[in-house]
């Protein structure tokens, strides 16, 4: 009996080593990863780039300067997806209006609205940490993401309100775009406050800003021909021809869906219009219309800017330049 126990504490103690070594495998080793958990392959170094804006002093970053015009574009109470499209379109704006950084951007309608931190503490007043929390966060989230067409930074244009639906690329400015055609912006008019409007001119302040001697008669011939958007691409009356746009321009109106009425009692000219903007590429409000509704970013910029894609720039990319 007593070699039969000696027997088998030799073996156990040979057998030691090996239970060890088993033991402490399965303690390192990890299962495969699910589809959910599998990482990304590592990326390269991130898109660094400054911008020259004009009026600011220093160069600003471009993450920096999205937020400034997330800040300057967007109502910051505006739902966080339809922030994070507007970063993503902002972005890409940018970054193809100054090529890469090599160009100045200026900080008002003319290109983008930004707005530094300065500005948006001073606006915002008590609810600056709320506001500015929530813009940066929808910032972050989009880092470096802009949007693409056939391998190249698109034209992501972007007005405040559309009149229902948004404008074709070709009817504003003549050239077709193929993700500037007129999509549905059905939301546009219960979401807006800026929806509908109404401006009024003297006779005198009509003919000062269009030129011409107008007066009752000459109202009666006005016709407003119209595009297939319902905005009014040509107005034409005796002596008189102008395309909506510079009509608009001339005027100072919301947007080149107007109607026009005469008052000839008392020489007034009332201008209704519907929308805000030149209509083309994103509406904001229609953004945030989708937004409510459960809409990601992503799906709201495809269906403004229909086939594009969204990439992530890198330093190595052709579109991330350092600027200096």
């Amino acid at each position: 009996m007593k070699k039969l126990i000696a027997l088998g504490l030799i073996i156990f103690l040979f057998s030691m080593p090996i239970l060890l070594k088993k033991t402490e495998g399965t303690a390192v080793v990890k299962p495969p990863a699910g589809p959910e958990e599998t990482q990304a392959p590592e990326t390269g170094a991130a898109c660094e780039v400054f911008l020259t804006v004009e009026g600011e002093p220093e160069p600003v970053p471009l993450e920096e300067y999205v937020v400034g015009v997330v800040s300057g574009e967007m109502p910051a109470g505006f739902s966080k997806e339809a922030l994070k499209a507007q970063a993503i379109a902002a972005r890409t704006y940018a970054l193809r209006v100054t090529s890469g950084g090599k160009e100045t951007i200026r900080k008002d309608t003319a290109h983008q609205v930004y707005r530094p931190e300065a500005e948006r503490k001073k606006e915002w007043d008590k609810g600056y940490p709320e506001n500015e929390r929530k813009v940066r966060e929808a910032v972050t989230e989009t880092e470096g993401k802009v949007l693409i067409h056939e391998g190249e930074l698109i034209s992501a244009m972007f007005h405040s309100t559309s009149n229902g639906k948004t404008e074709t690329a070709k009817n504003y400015g003549g050239t077709d775009i193929p993700y500037l055609r007129s999509v549905e912006s059905p939301e546009d008019a219960d979401m807006s406050p800026r929806f509908e409007d109404s401006e009024t001119f003297t006779l005198s302040q009509w003919n000062k800003k269009l030129g011409g001697d107008w007066n009752a008669a000459m109202f009666g011939t006005l016709r407003l021909k119209r595009n297939e958007t319902g905005r009014v691409q040509q107005a034409e009356a005796n002596g008189f021809t102008m395309d909506g746009r510079e009509m608009r321009d001339k005027l100072g109106l919301p947007s080149t869906d107007f109607d026009i009425a005469y008052d000839p009692v008392k020489k007034i000219v009332h201008v209704f219009t519907k929308g805000y903007g030149h209509g083309v590429g994103m509406s904001q409000y229609g953004a945030e219309a989708f937004a409510r509704e459960g809409w990601p970013a992503e799906k709201i910029l495809f269906h403004y800017y229909e086939g594009t894609t969204i990439k992530k720039l890198e330093a190595a990319d052709p579109e991330c330049l350092k600027s200096p």
